[in-house]
């Protein structure tokens, strides 16, 4: 779901955005954005009206932004495959796991569905990433 017409910029957004939801309010400013992105406020600004425009985000001037339902599951997705990654190449290639994570930012986006369920299946399904960081199962739902 995360690759077919989404770029990387607009599933780093997502998951972002999804990130300070969960750490917040639920709503985000779009100084938050710009913050969270490294990015001036003018163009987290146009990626925010991106999104809306997209249906991948609820915005209100003044007021925040929120995900929709499909944004949500686009950043959860991106999420997902981000800890896999983090996990499949700390315990089975041996990466550091200092060093997991820049890597895992790089795949996270080009992955397929196939290969995050082949690797899944290899780790035995985990629930946490190599930094106890919960991964979502594949219907995107949160560990207990």
């Amino acid at each position: 779901m995360t690759a077919p017409g989404l770029s990387v910029a607009i599933q780093d957004y997502l998951k972002g955005i999804y990130k300070l939801q969960v750490a917040g309010s639920g709503h985000v400013t779009v100084n938050d954005v710009a913050r969270d992105q490294g990015v001036s406020a003018a163009s987290a600004s146009a990626m925010v009206k991106k999104l809306a425009a997209l249906d991948l985000l609820d915005h209100e001037p003044y007021r925040g932004a929120r995900l929709t339902p499909a944004g949500e599951r686009v950043a959860l997705e991106v999420i997902r495959h981000h800890r896999l990654l983090e996990l499949y190449l700390a315990e089975t290639l041996g990466v550091h796991v200092d060093d997991v994570h820049d890597e895992a930012d790089r795949l996270e986006h080009v992955i397929s569905e196939e290969l995050e369920a082949r690797i899944d299946r290899a780790l035995g399904y985990p629930t946490h990433d190599p930094h106890g960081d919960p991964i979502p199962d594949a219907d995107l739902k949160w560990p207990e």
